[in-house]
């Protein structure tokens, strides 16, 4: 029975690393153009409540990673909402979450911010994603479960956010995201209006 379980766990070793291997020659270079700028010194009350410790990053990377191959995670209807008013896709989400980083823990309300990156027309933008931790106890032992709370185009990419800010921004996660299409051409009706002349 020892044999047969170090066996199973040699086994999903070597898958997970398989599947570190593949995620890699995928995973697109970073723009040059793009650099990783150092945060700017920010309050101390701003940021009470928020953990960007290295070793508290890297192990929520590590969990986050994991729980996403597992198959433990669900995009809630506001992130999805947010992905249709802004311009990104649900993979673009996913890519985050294997590709990106974590740039802060909230431990009060067990969310963490993941940054990275999502390409539109050849350019790339950057991406910011909001998980939900919710750690459950399986047959297999313990395990994360991951809520993607809400995912946006962030205005300021290098700036981690507050606790404040962070539930300012979720607090309408049960509303409707608004978007629009906006017209190709003028109504009806509207003579010339919103064309372009010739000439001009």
């Amino acid at each position: 029975m020892a044999e047969l379980l170090a066996l199973r766990a040699q086994l999903g070793r070597a898958e997970r690393a398989e599947r570190a291997a593949a995620l890699e020659k995928r995973r697109a270079p970073r723009p040059a153009n793009i650099p990783l700028k150092p945060l700017r010194p920010q309050r101390e009350a701003e940021l009470s409540g928020v953990n960007t410790d290295d070793f508290q990053l890297s192990r929520a990377h590590a969990r986050m990673r994991e729980a996403v191959y597992e198959g433990h995670y669900h995009v809630c209807a506001h992130a999805v909402g947010h992905a249709r008013a802004e311009g990104f896709l649900e993979h673009d989400i996913m890519a985050v979450l294997l590709a990106g980083r974590v740039r802060a823990v909230y431990p009060d309300e067990k969310r963490w911010l993941v940054a990275g990156y999502f390409e539109a027309c050849g350019v790339a933008l950057p991406l910011h994603v909001v998980v939900e931790v919710h750690p459950e106890r399986g047959p297999g032992g313990p395990s994360d479960f991951l809520d993607v709370v809400t995912a946006f185009v962030p205005k300021h990419p290098h700036h981690i956010i507050s606790r404040a800010r962070l539930a300012v921004m979720l607090r309408y996660d049960d509303e409707k995201v608004q978007h629009r299409l906006a017209p190709v051409a003028s109504k009806t009706g509207n003579k010339s209006k919103g064309k372009w002349r010739k000439g001009a």
